[in-house]
């Protein structure tokens, strides 16, 4: 059986979440990930809209096995500067927006400049604001406090900040002694910490997976499109993205989420059962459920016309798109479960 480095998978989550990357500001991490890959021997390639591509030779290369995960995350972009010297901000991806009142960010120019901010309400002060607690929180009730000395449009756009620049909310990114990872954008950093931790193992211990594999990291999942490309040569995908929970789920932070549905339908039923047997024999902690609020890079993937059948698993992540939370349990569960996928398939 596989023996997975439990640290290294934790510590390449941090170093993963240090990087800001929403969907199309992605090239720092993904030339990052580049110079993890390559040591290990794997070939790497870019795409033109800025995924890469893993490759890794299998035992038969009668057809090709593609694992996707994305590596963008949730954002905002500068919408206007008024004429106080604020922002206002238009979200990248779909963050819940409350989550983010009083929530320090950066905003980056196109000149490489980068300032420190703060997302507030405009009720900004219960001391002076009556509806303080009570205005909603959304970005037309919203600014972006900067911290410079600005008092008009004039003095922002003297420190080269302009609509279009983009805006990167800070994760918090925190490891517990109880094994706990909790930040935001482990959706789906985590999973990418996944892969990348299973690669270490199969150059490690000189595993090779039946099939060719190739591991493509997309950029724009989280505005829909992330995997709408795939190489021509690969027949079925298998997305690695966070499981939900709440409500009438049973997926937990200690489990690997197997989707048997989300809001583009079924995944391939024959992919899902071999999933779900691979789990029960090897006694995984798992979890089949349904998410109808919920698409992944497979979906993109088919609506862009591809020729392909598709499954989706991933760690269970507590409260998605807000300060989210998983635990090493679940991350462990769903590299065994990718290696079984690969090895056994």
């Amino acid at each position: 059986m596989l023996i997975i480095d439990k640290k290294y998978v934790l510590d390449i989550a941090k170093e993963l979440l240090e990087f800001h990357s929403p969907s199309g500001y992605c090239f720092d991490i993904m030339n990052h990930i580049e110079s993890l890959v390559e040591p290990l021997g794997f070939a790497f390639e870019t795409t033109i809209k800025g995924c890469g591509i893993i490759t890794v030779p299998g035992k038969d290369d009668s057809k090709t096995v593609g694992l996707f995960a994305h590596v963008d995350t949730l954002g905002a972009m500068v919408r206007s500067i008024s004429k106080d010297g604020n922002l206002k901000f238009t979200l990248v991806g779909g963050p819940i927006t409350p989550t983010l009142d009083s929530e320090y960010c950066h905003i980056q120019t196109r000149d490489g400049k980068r300032y420190t901010g703060t997302f507030l309400s405009d009720a900004t002060a219960v001391h002076v604001h009556p509806e303080s607690r009570t205005l909603s929180r959304t970005p037309e009730n919203m600014f972006i406090r900067i911290d410079e000395a600005v008092k008009s449009n004039e003095d922002v756009r003297s420190l080269g900040i302009s609509v279009g620049d983009y805006i990167f909310i800070d994760p918090k990114t925190t490891v517990t002694e109880s094994g706990f990872l909790k930040s935001r954008f482990i959706d789906d950093k985590g999973s990418v910490a996944c892969l990348l931790t299973l690669l270490k193992a199969f150059k490690e211990q000189n595993i090779q997976p039946n099939y060719t594999t190739k591991i493509i990291i997309t950029t724009y999942e989280e505005v829909g499109h992330g995997g709408s490309y795939i190489p021509e040569d690969i027949s079925e995908i298998l997305a690695v993205d966070m499981g939900c929970i709440g409500l009438d789920l049973t997926c937990t932070e200690q489990d690997v989420s197997i989707c048997a549905k989300d809001s583009g339908g079924p995944y391939d039923y024959h992919m899902v059962s071999k999933l779900i047997n691979l789990s029960k024999d090897a006694n995984l902690n798992y979890a089949v459920d349904i998410y109808p609020m919920y698409g992944s890079d497979v979906g993109a993937a088919l609506k862009g016309g591809n020729n392909v059948k598709g499954a989706l698993i991933g760690p269970g992540v507590h409260a998605s798109h807000g300060m989210e939370r998983t635990h090493i349990n679940a991350l462990e569960n769903t590299i065994k479960l990718l290696y079984l996928y690969l090895t056994r398939h």
